[in-house]
């Protein structure tokens, strides 16, 4: 600020010799001093006076004889006094009083005197009339007043270094609310165990509490009620289940509690106790179809479920982002209710858990890579290998025994065009037995999806999209049964933006060889589902 009153000042002279060259036609006198060069220190100068306008209304003051507490004595007053008066170049209070009720010292009447440079070489800028005697009169009130100036733009240099300090640290603490709502309507056709299947019309509601204390971090408190089928039931086989199935009878539950916060300027942390997933922590690389409310259909088609469905709940977890292009992210997750359980085989380091790290890069704005390893131990009660989204044999290949896993996957986003993405990932597990009679027997596990996404069809906004995969297969189990068959899963849907906060998604799915097994019927599953987001 104080180089650009210094740009007045300097400017001041080169002005006023211009004015004396138009003197010389007689013509001209009076009329307009040319442009000197000073279009640059016109524009700084312009945007210093956007910057002081008050939201304040303000009168234009027409004389400097109204402010009652100048004391109009001397050449300096009157010479501002005329300027004030044929250029109405002060803003003042309606009270009359200037910028307060001090009395005018020379840094008020600095402060003035520096609104008249302003305006005036605004007139010059757009070639209006300036006086030649004006000019001369400016001049020397510039150099009189040449330290109160300076001493201006040093002050005025200091207060903006406070205001930015103010910004940058002062930060009210503040909740948002965002809510989703599902209306979803969908039946099961096509196998023995579904007969009885009836059309459903199910929901789930979602409240978000987001709070954040310095603009930067994110404490979310999230509640959540639900009635919607899960067709595991009806069809025997967890492959059946959609992708936002809630059952709890639209009680209200406590869903998320976690603080994210960030150290520094390329880490990002996570604590929770509650609803802490993986996949906050790891970007699973699936855009158009990973969300629980807007992507997929299918349980098993939104991502890798041997990597991003494990144990999880309550923990920690961090991100280092050593470039725009190159990451690596770590956790260790426990499950919720055991984490909090003080007794045996139970709490935070002697449950179940999940650890591990991924590491995502990015060659390319339109490609993104990510690799992932999670190492889980689950105990004999609560062993799922599959995330609900395989065989049976999959989910427990020991039984009710407890399981380590080392989990490997491989995720890729590629937006071939603007309006085409491609995505895929496979995934890799093997399973060891930690007790009883098979402690030491090992299982391999495999899974596989790859879906194209294609972008504003029909509407800014829609999305089609069509999936195929195949679910969590045991290929071997020692001691044990593996799986005979492959199932797939085929989905195709459509999203369609009804308004920027209704989106129509209708769709099917089925899944061919149910649980791995080539003697079931294909199942099918067409759903409805409307999203309302607030």
């Amino acid at each position: 600020m104080a180089k650009q009153i210094w740009r007045i000042i300097k400017a001041s002279p080169a002005i006023l010799g211009a004015s004396f060259l138009v003197a010389t036609n007689p013509v001209a006198a009076e009329t307009v001093v040319a442009q000197t060069g000073q279009n640059n220190d016109a524009e700084i100068i312009e945007q210093i006076s956007e910057y002081n306008q008050t939201e304040n209304s303000m009168e234009q003051v027409t004389s400097v004889s109204e402010f009652r507490d100048v004391d109009p004595t001397g050449w300096a007053f009157e010479a501002l006094r005329s300027l004030v008066e044929r250029y109405g170049c002060i803003e003042g209070f309606p009270s009359g009083v200037y910028l307060g009720n001090q009395a005018m010292t020379r840094y008020e009447f600095a402060a003035g005197l520096n609104a008249c440079l302003n305006q005036m070489e605004r007139l010059i800028a757009a070639s209006e009339a300036v006086l030649r005697e004006d000019m001369e009169k400016l001049q020397r009130l510039t150099q009189e007043f040449e330290a109160e100036l300076a001493a201006i733009g040093a002050r005025v240099d200091n207060l903006e270094g406070r205001v930015a300090f103010l910004e940058d640290h002062q930060f009210s603490t503040t909740t948002k609310l965002n809510g989703e709502v599902i209306f979803n309507v969908s039946n099961a056709f096509g196998d023995e165990d579904n007969n009885d299947s009836q059309a459903t019309f199910g929901d789930r509601v979602r409240l978000n509490f987001d709070t954040s204390f310095t603009g930067k971090d994110r404490l979310r408190i999230r509640l959540q009620a639900g009635s919607m089928p899960r067709y595991d039931d009806v069809t025997g086989t967890e492959m059946a289940r959609l992708g936002f199935d809630t059952s709890n009878g639209n009680d209200i539950v406590l869903d998320d509690l976690y603080y994210r916060f960030p150290i520094g300027e390329k880490i990002t942390t996570w604590i929770g106790t509650n609803g802490t997933d993986l996949d906050d922590i790891f970007s699973v690389t699936n855009p158009y179809l990973e969300s629980s409310g807007t992507g997929a259909l299918s349980r098993f088609i939104r991502y890798n479920p041997l990597v991003y469905r494990s144990v999880e709940g309550s923990g920690a977890g961090l991100k280092y982002e050593f470039s725009e292009q190159f990451a690596v992210s770590a956790l260790y997750l426990a499950d919720s209710e055991t984490a909090s359980d003080p007794g045996e085989r139970n709490g935070i380091f002697n449950g179940a858990y999940s650890t591990g790290l991924q590491v995502d890069f990015s060659p390319m704005e339109t490609l993104d890579l990510a690799f992932t390893f999670l190492h889980s131990y689950q105990t004999g009660n609560e062993v799922n290998l599959t995330g609900s989204t395989g065989s049976d044999i999959g989910k427990k290949p020991f039984g009710d025994v407890a399981t380590t896993a080392q989990r490997f996957g491989l995720q890729a986003s590629w937006l071939i065009t603007p309006k085409i993405n491609f995505a895929a990932w496979g995934g890799y597990a093997n399973a060891e037995a930690q007790a009883g009679s098979r402690e030491g027997d090992s299982a391999d596990l495999w899974t596989w999806s790859a879906n194209f996404s294609f972008i504003d069809l029909g509407k800014e906004g829609a999305v089609a999209s069509i999936a195929g995969g195949m679910p969590p297969k045991a290929t071997s189990v020692d001691g044990g049964e593996k799986d005979p068959n492959t199932s797939y899963i085929i989905e195709v849907q459509y999203k369609y933006p009804l308004t920027d906060n209704i989106l129509i998604t209708p769709g099917v799915y089925l899944i061919l060889n149910p649980d791995h097994d080539d003697n079931r019927d294909t199942i099918y599953i067409g759903a409805i589902r409307t999203t309302f987001k607030f």
